[in-house]
């Protein structure tokens, strides 16, 4: 007792309330504190939109992939989209967005690259604070992630990231500490564990990461949320320097965390700090009484203003790689055939937590034809390039007893039924209403099949018993919980497939026994997914159509990609061709058209084998809501096309330098260190299909002049640039240096600066460029600090990484 009053007397007093506080209330809101006059505050997960609470079904603005942003190279543009957020999560009553990802792009396996900017860490930490300093200056809260080491999706809630002090220093704590050096108000701590050479930890638990380097070093005076249900300690997480554990309720802090503080395992002043934290937050989004956030208006997403805003995005972001003088389209062309699967389905968002609910979905076939209405225009898939059949059509199931839908029945332990059985809609495929106590349920399905051929599948998640027409199709005994939405397998489940072809109409009986799967704060649910086809995999006439419509077009559009079956959060690539027969399909337009534009669909790198073989190709990325009118745009040339790419594109995956992201015994070793995307490409001398920084846009320029002012220390680039092509275009001029003469390790070349001006043909353009003196430095592990070696710097001032117009000699530095 003495102990205790002692210890009481010499720290703050904690109270529950303020315990209460650093965990979530439900998975989307915080606690409030009274006392503080601080209301509950509502997350929403972004970076594409806000997508809300759950039950929040209101739609919202549907951004391009962060990818396709960062293919822009325009800050300004970054921070329209920005205010964009800010307005869309007011609208919402959203105070903290959880964006953007700021994680590399170290490889195009990872899964997730379409939700992060760049390989670069500069591309990527400047756009990123162009975002997030706009969003927050309408008092809403931007959530920077994934802190630290999270470029993979395989067992990403267990592996350890090792990298060394420099490649970490240098390179993936760049983005963090420009985004915390800009203001960011809230960091999420991420799944995997990270070994910086002095401590291996859990990142929600890395003491030397979050609160001596994010809280002491850079002075970080916000918020270190988890990732979601990443929390495993409440003693090392707590003392670690975690702030807020989401979701709630429940978790490893409350009780516990009241306890630890009462037995001195964690010290009173550092509970008090984290919720000091908290309610600073509060008072920045304006949660707390007297601290009203700025009044601002908002648009709704089908706005003529958001919409057209999103069209440029779309239309400036895609990347030409390759034109032969077919584009822009002239507005006199009168047959135009569009070929592909993904420009009968466009594949606009990627899988996880990077979607939202969109107010609309423009079509490219929609927007062709209302940008060119004289024009005869063709649409036909040419080939299929999904794994699943697509989701039934409701009207084709009905219950035994033939009421539309499929019959649900749950069931306790013991096997009886919990309540009367319920008719539900076939096009629900959660079911995340299951009453208290029900373990497993029972659903029985007839599925109308006309006379022909049939794809019929079931997709489910958990422990299940299958039948079709009684015969046991599927059986598993493995239970599943939260993980299947950590891995995102629910959202796409696997499940029996089965094939049917008759001469005369028939009913296949379904009949599922499953688990009703407790994800614990991603709720309960049965997962039951109905999904049907006719049977036409590459049938030779829906292919010959497509080669007969191209052979009569003036111009052949082939949109080609990838789906959420093959990009998603949760699980990794494991090749980078184009699914399906999609590479066949493009050579066998091409062959009859000679006018044949390629759109690539796509968020992350894929191997084009005919990309030197084509008329044009245009990459358009994961596009969201405005994705045929921005690239009916680009095509015509109302937007120039004049994205630069933020990755490297291979030709093969063979000459990828990162192919592997399954963790080894738990570990990722980063064993490229410096040398993240271009720069490993740099330095063995690899040759992609296009190079880091490429896009050739509706313009030609010639570089005039490169003038350096200033020193090692930081200096300003003039770069002079002339339009020499036959209309107005843009043109991103990058800058990159590098140290041909270093006795110690650097990268071939690094990005250094970069900005973009609009020129009209035959005119010319100045831009200044800022060099920051982090530019020059590099990490010294000994010293512990930031160092400047002397020795000599060359900057280049070109059109790509590789295509390097002038260069100068950077003046030493200057003593006296």
């Amino acid at each position: 007792m003495t102990l205790q009053v002692a210890r009481a007397a010499s720290a703050p007093l904690i109270a529950p309330a303020e315990i209460a506080l650093l965990t979530g209330v439900t998975s989307w809101t915080t606690a409030a504190l009274p006392a503080a006059g601080l209301r509950p505050m509502v997350l929403s997960d972004g970076p594409i939109g806000v997508r809300g609470v759950d039950e929040d079904d209101r739609p919202s603005a549907q951004l391009p992939s962060p990818s396709a942003l960062a293919a822009t190279w325009d800050r300004k543009l970054l921070g329209e989209l920005g205010l964009l957020l800010g307005r869309e999560a007011r609208r919402k009553d959203v105070d903290i967005v959880l964006a953007p990802v700021v994680n590399l792009q170290r490889t195009p396996f990872g899964g997730r690259h379409f939700e992060m900017f760049s390989e670069d860490p500069l591309l990527t930490g400047v756009l990123a604070t162009s975002m997030i300093t706009a969003t927050q200056s309408l008092g809403v809260a931007m959530c920077v992630k994934h802190f630290l080491g999270n470029e993979s999706e395989t067992d990403r809630t267990t592996y350890l990231a090792r990298m060394d002090e420099r490649a970490m220093r240098e390179v993936y704590l760049a983005p963090f500490q420009r985004a915390v050096e800009a203001g960011v108000w809230t960091v999420m701590a991420a799944y995997n564990g990270v070994d910086d050479g002095v401590e291996a930890a859990p990142a929600t638990e890395h003491g030397r990461l979050l609160t001596s380097l994010l809280k002491a070093e850079w002075g970080f005076d916000g918020v270190v949320i988890s990732d979601w249900l990443a929390t495993k300690s409440t003693v090392p997480s707590a003392v670690g320097g975690l702030d807020l554990v989401m979701p709630g309720p429940g978790g490893p802090w409350g009780a516990a965390l009241e306890e630890a503080v009462e037995a001195g395992s964690v010290p009173a002043a550092i509970v008090k700090d984290k919720v000091d934290r908290v309610v600073r937050l509060g008072r920045r989004v304006g949660a707390v009484t007297g601290h009203e956030a700025p009044a601002t208006g908002w648009t709704e997403p089908d706005s003529t203003s958001t919409r057209t805003l999103l069209r440029r995005v779309v239309a400036a972001s895609s990347v030409v790689l390759r034109n032969e003088g077919v584009l822009p389209l002239g507005r006199d062309v009168r047959r135009v055939a569009v070929i592909g699967p993904n420009a009968v389905e466009p594949f606009v968002q990627g899988g996880g937590s990077a979607s939202v609910t969109a107010v609309l979905q423009s079509s490219p076939i929609d927007a062709l034809r209302d940008a060119l209405p004289r024009a005869e225009i063709t649409l036909h898939r040419g080939s299929p390039s999904r794994r699943h059949a697509h989701p039934i059509d409701p009207h084709l199931v009905t219950t035994p007893s033939g009421e539309p839908g499929y019959l649900l029945t749950f069931f306790d332990v013991d096997g009886r039924e919990i309540e009367p059985s319920r008719v539900v809609a076939a096009d629900e495929t959660w079911n995340r209403d299951a009453p208290d106590g029900a373990v497993r349920a029972r659903i029985r399905a007839n599925v109308h099949l006309a006379a022909g051929a049939h794809v019929v599948e079931v997709g489910v998640s958990g422990s299940h018993v299958i039948r079709f027409d009684g015969e046991v199709v599927s059986e598993s005994t493995r239970e599943a919980d939260h993980d299947v939405i950590l891995d995102s397998s629910a959202n796409n489940p696997d499940g029996p497939v089965r094939r049917f072809e008759q001469a005369e109409d028939r009913v296949v009986r379904i009949a599922a026994v499953q688990q009703v799967v407790d994800a614990g704060a991603y709720g309960r649910f049965v997962r039951f997914v109905l999904r049907h086809d006719c049977d036409s995999v590459a049938t030779s006439s829906e292919l010959q159509d497509a080669l007969d419509a191209a052979a009569d077009a003036e111009v052949a559009i082939v949109v080609v990609g990838t789906n959420e079956e093959s990009e998603s959060e949760g699980w990794d690539r494991t090749s980078l061709g184009l699914p399906g027969f999609q590479d066949d399909l493009v050579r066998r337009v091409a062959a009859v058209n000679p006018n044949t534009v390629v759109v690539v669909n796509a968020g992350a790198p894929v191997v084009l084998p005919w990309l030197d073989e084509v008329a044009a190709v245009l990459w358009w990325w994961l596009p969201g809501q405005e994705a045929g009118t921005g690239l009916a745009a680009a095509l015509l040339g109302e937007t120039e096309p004049s994205g630069r790419l933020p990755w490297t594109l291979p030709a093969s995956e063979e000459d990828v330098p990162v192919r592997d992201v399954v963790p080894k015994h738990g570990t990722i070793d980063y064993i490229e260190g410096l040398h993240v995307g271009y720069r490993q490409w740099d330095r063995d001398g690899r040759t992609p299909a296009r190079p880091f920084g490429f896009g050739l846009g509706y313009g030609a320029w010639r570089y005039d002049e490169l003038v350096i002012s200033g020193d090692i220390t930081g200096c300003t680039a003039r770069v002079t640039v002339t339009n020499i092509g036959s209309r107005t275009a843009r043109e991103t001029v990058q800058l990159y240096l590098e140290a041909p003469e270093s006795t110690i390790e650097r990268p071939a070349r690094w990005l250094a600066g970069f900005a973009g001006l609009a020129v009209p043909p035959g005119e010319t353009g100045v831009v200044e460029i800022e060099i920051e003196r982090r530019a020059f430095e590099i990490w010294d592990p000994a010293g512990a600090t930031w160092a400047l070696p002397k020795t000599l710097y060359r900057l280049h001032a070109g059109h790509d990484s590789r295509d390097l117009r002038r260069s100068v000699v950077v003046p030493p530095l200057q003593t006296s």
